[in-house]
């Protein structure tokens, strides 16, 4: 016997006959002998509504009732499960994260989980019985209910597996693993096998939708064994582990991108201590976040071009603020680009191998794509090019490191 939980996102569960779906698979793990705990995702559709109807009402409005209505989309949902369950003759109940309880901090539209208490799920297990709960919510120091902020039921499934020890988290959504690159673009793409909780967290962090965030570090910190599998598809998935669990490491393991990038220049910026911060400072105070950044020094050493990029949604924001204050920073122009593209190669076995860069700067030349701005970190690898190369670029890199498909 094994604890599993299981994790269904919107569109696993976007109407009746897939809810219906869901209860099949579930049955099947419970058929197994396993004791299983579901975490559900509001249906497709539902939370943009719920919002939508949050804006209407009161635009500057007050996040605690916010929470409590955005919430209930996810109460919708496991009521359904547990109902649909129960025509299967498969015991069941709904939990909404306060009568879990999962704890949480009073941030409320992006909380951060603080303790999951499930004693009470734990002990329902030796009847047999199945959890089903609400994703993406929890409670308040205060009593109130709290919502985890886009993606939140991902985060929810992980705490619920540390807390329960489960053997493993499985991730169920519209896709069927992790891929070696976005299969629309690239053909040749493969699904993974297994991938460490780094590389999966930077793929997750530099485009890759496929897992949130803030689940992959969780799941990495608290040790759970997370798989990425197909709500529509009876294979197997990816699993995302602990780097000790995979023997041979692939020097790249996946190349991400993301269109979600926007260049910004200051040329003849002043050469001298403290400009830097008074650049950046205020962006920060902005909440406007700066990725990646590269500075040129002119020959005689008294200025400096300095280029770093921001979101798109953030850039008019980011131009007007260095624009309100070219005079104190004393720089010459301003230039920014929002046609550009961020391309990634990542993988942990770039830490014991040499000539990783070299590869990847060799195929974009060979393909004629210019190099804007690069990053690097122990395992990433990061190049800014323009827009109009992002298949051509995913294409050579995916030959260059050997991940096609036979």
């Amino acid at each position: 016997m094994a604890r599993i939980v299981q994790k269904f996102g919107g569109t696993s569960v976007a109407n009746l006959d897939r809810i219906r779906n869901v209860a099949k698979r579930v049955k099947a793990e419970v058929d197994r002998g396993n004791e299983v705990a579901v975490v559900v995702s509001a249906m497709s559709g539902v939370t943009n509504q719920l919002v939508d109807y949050v804006s209407q009402a009161s635009p500057l409005h007050d996040t605690r009732e916010y929470d409590a209505v955005v919430s209930s989309g996810e109460q919708v949902t496991a009521g359904l499960l547990a109902l649909c369950l129960q025509e299967l003759g498969v015991s069941a109940r709904s939990w909404m994260g306060w009568q879990v309880p999962i704890r949480t901090d009073d941030a409320h539209g992006k909380a951060r989980i603080t303790g999951v208490e499930a004693d009470e799920i734990a002990k329902r297990f030796k009847d047999g019985q199945v959890a089903v709960i609400a994703g993406f919510q929890g409670i308040s120091p205060q009593g109130r209910i709290t919502t985890l902020g886009r993606g939140g039921s991902d985060t929810t499934a992980v705490a619920i597996a540390a807390a329960l020890g489960a053997e493993r988290c499985d991730i169920f959504t519209d896709v069927d693993g992790v891929y070696t690159t976005d299969p629309r673009i690239v053909a040749k793409a493969r699904k993974l096998d297994k991938i460490t909780y780094e590389e999966m967290l930077e793929m997750a962090s530099l485009g890759a939708k496929v897992l949130q965030t803030r689940s992959v570090e969780l799941a990495m910190n608290m040790g759970v064994r997370v798989q990425v599998l197909s709500s529509f598809e009876d294979t197997p998935g990816t699993l995302v582990v602990d780097e000790d669990e995979i023997v041979e490491k692939q020097v790249v393991s996946g190349i991400a991108y993301s269109r979600d990038e926007a260049k910004i220049t200051l040329m003849q910026v002043r050469d001298k201590p403290g400009v830097a911060a008074d650049i950046f400072g205020p962006l920060a105070e902005a909440s406007i976040n700066v990725d990646m950044i590269v500075q040129n020094v002119s020959p005689d050493g008294g200025s400096t071009d300095l280029t770093f990029t921001v979101t798109r949604a953030d850039l008019k924001r980011a131009v007007k603020l260095l624009e309100d204050r070219q005079a104190e920073l004393g720089y010459r122009k301003l230039v920014h680009d929002a046609g550009v593209v961020k391309v990634s190669v990542i993988g942990v076995g770039m830490r014991s191998h040499a000539g990783v860069a070299q590869s990847m700067f060799r195929a974009l030349a060979g393909k004629g794509i210019n190099i804007q701005v690069i990053s690097t970190s122990e395992i990433k690898i990061s190049v800014l090019i323009d827009e109009q190369y992002t298949e051509l670029a995913l294409r050579a890199l995916h030959t260059a490191y050997g991940l096609d498909a036979a």
